[in-house]
């Protein structure tokens, strides 16, 4: 028996004097209302209304226990209160990509205050974003998949050193990068945002057709590293044009759009999470990719 509903059909009888406006307050019909009323006197034993006046009344044994019944369902309601402002005022972690822009991940949590959410957001690698939505330590998180089947896309260049010729704004092809013979060539980094299964292997079999040599492409380890080197004119680092821009690097993008980034929002569905993305969400985040 959902005692809660029992309880509300018993006080709003009582205070309407009427099962068909108790009814109509409840939003119930009246056989409903009155089958609750039965079961009510079962369960405890006792008429809790005199049905043999033209008007409906209290039983001493129904008003013995009206307070009780009036008291336990303003507990609820206050119980369902506090969980609501308890749901309103937990902190929802936002999985990102690192190094995005502090202003667009402030105008993420400045978005989630307006909305009456509090957002906060951890950067992590593309593996620690999925663990998180799967074991519910992360509300939301960016999320890398393909490009050809992502809802935001990032186009990726190749970064170098400031004027250098072959960095300058022009769209690279790979095959435009092969050293010439006896030379060693300048190889190509990968930030741990591209260290991603799928990722890894589309540059790999784009580098084999393009002709570059396997030593060419490898990954960056420290972002700092790699920065050192391309600033030096030791390397190329693919990555995002804001990145390279923000650390003075020149840039060109890659023709090749099946090694751009690729992301969907995912949402965790534990923890009273509802597994959708609110739209305002989606749209703040699309902004952090870029």
């Amino acid at each position: 028996m959902d005692l809660l509903a029992h309880l509300a059909a018993f006080t709003a009888t009582a205070d309407e004097v009427s099962f068909s406006r108790a009814a109509e307050r409840l939003g119930i019909a009246q056989p409903l209302l009155s089958r609750r009323i039965k079961s009510l006197e079962t369960y405890f034993g006792g008429q809790l209304f005199d049905r043999s006046r033209r008007q409906v009344a209290v039983t001493e044994f129904g008003g013995s226990l009206l307070p009780y019944a009036r008291d336990v369902l303003e507990r609820a309601e206050r119980l369902g209160q506090a969980a609501r402002s308890a749901r309103a005022a937990r902190v929802r972690v936002v999985g990102v990509p690192a190094h995005c822009a502090p202003v667009a991940l402030a105008g993420v949590i400045r978005a989630g205050a307006e909305h009456g959410t509090a957002l906060a957001v951890r950067e992590l690698t593309p593996q620690q974003r999925h663990l998180g939505i799967s074991d519910g330590s992360l509300a939301y998180a960016l999320l890398r998949v393909a490009p050809e089947r992502a809802a935001l896309r990032v186009p990726l260049g190749l970064a170098a050193a400031p004027g250098v010729e072959s960095a300058r704004r022009r769209t690279v092809h790979l095959e435009d990068l092969r050293p010439p013979r006896g030379a060693a060539g300048l190889p190509i980094l990968t930030l741990e945002e591209d260290e991603v299964p799928y990722a890894q292997d589309r540059l790999g079999r784009a580098a084999a057709r393009a002709g570059l040599p396997e030593t060419l492409v490898g990954t960056a380890g420290p972002a700092s590293t790699a920065l050192a080197d391309t600033l030096a004119g030791r390397a190329r680092l693919l990555c995002a044009e804001p990145f390279a821009r923000q650390h003075g690097a020149s840039w060109a993008p890659l023709a090749d759009a099946s090694l751009h980034r690729g992301y969907e929002i995912g949402a965790s569905e534990t923890h009273g999470e509802t597994g959708e993305v609110p739209a305002w969400l989606a749209g703040v985040l699309a902004g952090v990719t870029g």
